[in-house]
């Protein structure tokens, strides 16, 4: 099977717009959200500063800037490469002004960065940034192209902010995951890229490879996880065979401070025996960045592996969940050289991507 390894990676984030930079302010304890009044409820999130970019669509820009930087660090010439698009909302900011499509939007991007191949756009709830790197590594084993270019972005607007506020999802202070005290989530605005290359031979080898991801949909309902994580355990059980226990560092999982959603993800780490590996959360760094969420959290993984530790859970301080997992309260050192990273989303769509750093296969 052809090996898929990931030579490409960048981030434009509220905390700064290198993965180095934003691990590093991550590592020193620094969360980019903040208090806003502009709707009816005091919410918490982070935003990303509306200037230093050009165009019309703040929106498109973002993910386009994100998708040069990681195809410069990967060296690669974009023409031939295959293109994914990974959102949620897309360019929701020009509802009711213009075109809002996300075919649109990937084609803009695509077209501006010199990808000549028809773009794809991967738009399945919170799963969307794991659900598009699980595309592009089929795309690479099934011969369709040398490299993929995935990349995901979202926006806060409005309309999103208002949305999880009627289904009582917000919490109006700094989210808390897997804490006993959380009451909801933070919402975030990012974008994230990874170059995808294949890996054709044992001998050949890449800074990371990845060497599984997986979606599993167990249809619990509409916005409410399934209450015995049957979605993400059966994730976490089709990319485990691929790394001995003893290599895997820690679980980067979903965490996004919701009463069901941690729980849930405390039942499935405990039914796939992983309640003696680390797991931490990012959402309190960012809040939860939906359609660039798999991306970027994967990406603040690889830093924090390579460092040989995995980052705190901001706002974690008492375990509120049934299960005893390991939650990373504190930044600690960790041995193995693979992690897992977990997302859920609604409509009960779980995803599961198993990373590996370096070395020959």
């Amino acid at each position: 099977m052809t090996g898929v390894g990931i030579i490409g990676r960048s981030v434009v984030t509220p905390l700064g717009d290198t993965p180095e930079g934003v691990f590093q302010a991550a590592r020193k304890g620094c969360s980019a959200l903040k208090p806003y009044t502009d709707t009816s409820e005091v919410y918490w999130a982070s935003r990303l500063e509306r200037k230093g970019f050009g165009g019309d669509s703040f929106f498109e820009a973002v993910a386009l800037e994100a998708a040069r930087k990681a195809v410069a660090d990967a060296g690669i010439d974009p023409s031939g490469a295959g293109f994914i698009l990974s959102t949620i909302k897309g360019d929701i900011e020009k509802l009711g002004s213009g075109d809002v499509s996300l075919a649109a939007s990937a084609a803009h991007i695509a077209r501006a960065l010199g990808v000549q191949a028809a773009p794809v756009v991967v738009s399945n709830a919170c799963i969307s940034g794991v659900a598009a790197v699980v595309q592009g590594m089929r795309m690479i084993r099934d011969g369709a192209f040398r490299h993929v270019i995935v990349v995901g972005a979202e926006l806060q607007s409005r309309f999103i902010v208002t949305g999880f506020q009627a289904l009582k999802a917000l919490s109006q202070e700094p989210c808390r995951p897997f804490d006993a005290a959380r009451d909801g989530l933070n919402l975030g605005e990012a974008a994230a890229a990874m170059v995808l290359t294949a890996l054709d031979t044992p001998e050949e080898s890449a800074g990371w490879e990845l060497l599984s991801g997986a979606i599993r949909n167990d249809a619990n309902h509409i916005s409410g996880p399934s209450r015995t994580g049957e979605g993400s355990y059966n994730a976490l059980r089709a990319v485990l065979p691929f790394v001995r226990k003893e290599d895997l560092a820690f679980v980067n999982v979903h965490g996004t401070a919701t009463r069901y959603n941690d729980e849930m993800e405390a039942i499935a780490l405990d039914r796939a025996g992983l309640l003696d590996v680390p797991i931490n959360s990012l959402k309190g760094v960012f809040g939860h960045t939906m359609g660039a969420a798999g991306i970027l959290e994967s990406i603040l993984s690889m830093e924090a592996l390579e460092a040989g530790i995995v980052l705190p859970t901001r706002g974690f301080h008492e375990l509120g969940v049934s299960a005893p997992v390991k939650v990373s309260a504190c930044e600690q050192a960790v041995r193995g050289n693979a992690f897992v990273k977990l997302l859920s989303g609604f409509g009960g769509v779980n995803g599961a991507l198993l990373f590996r750093k370096g070395g020959a296969r």
